[in-house]
């Protein structure tokens, strides 16, 4: 299943807008900002997709009846791209369990690249709501080889994909190598578009270096 919120109006394409505007990302602090708030809306329509039951909370004056969500959220982020909309998530999800994965294309002098992990912690996820986040995707690639490292550590119940911006020839990508039954792709937008060196055109650029700074 593919949710696209970008396709609706609403403020999360201000955010949208401003991340792939070369004369807003000047400011990291915005840039990173804008990705913590477009965490925060999905956060916030991923939830309408939990499983809740009902709950009793004591108020001053009586007891109230509300429903809450029952299931155990994982969050998981690819780094070093991926921290800002990873706080955003948290920031509603404020009691999921984290992982974190370490990965960077890794290129070769023709120009050609492989994934390279280095390093994954995340906690067990057998049976519990793995959410999959990095801004950009873009082959998928990554984003592949990363649930599957992750799923060493378990099978989830369901898997939520989020990412701000993709390529369709990622989603495609994705789609036919996950199971649709219990995967979701959240996007913001998807954008026609790959660079020979598989960037997203028109994108936003690096996400990684828009928000902490260009590395060597």
């Amino acid at each position: 299943m593919v949710r696209i919120l970008g396709n609706q109006n609403s403020i999360l394409n201000q955010f949208i807008a401003e991340l792939r505007d070369i004369n807003v990302q000047n400011d990291f602090m915005r840039f990173r900002r804008n990705l913590e708030r477009c965490g925060e809306i999905f956060a916030y329509e991923l939830s309408k997709e939990l499983n809740f039951q009902s709950n009793q909370v004591q108020t001053p004056l009586g007891v109230a009846e509300i429903n809450l969500p029952n299931e155990t959220i994982v969050l998981a982020t690819i780094l070093r791209a991926g921290l800002p909309l990873h706080q955003g998530m948290l920031n509603y999800f404020d009691k999921a369990e984290n992982g974190f994965i370490s990965a960077y294309r890794k290129y070769s002098n023709d120009g050609t690249f492989r994934i390279q992990f280095e390093h994954i912690s995340c906690p067990n996820i057998e049976g519990k709501t793995l959410v999959l986040i990095d801004p950009m995707l873009a082959t998928g690639a990554s984003m592949l080889l990363a649930y599957k490292a992750i799923c060493e550590r378990g099978t989830p119940a369901h898997t939520h994909i989020v990412s701000v911006i993709a390529s369709k020839e990622g989603v495609e990508y994705m789609k036919r190598n996950l199971s649709a039954k219990n995967t979701t792709l959240w996007l913001g937008a998807v954008d026609d578009e790959l660079t020979v060196k598989s960037y997203i055109v028109p994108g936003i650029g690096d996400a990684g270096d828009l928000a902490y700074g260009a590395k060597e």
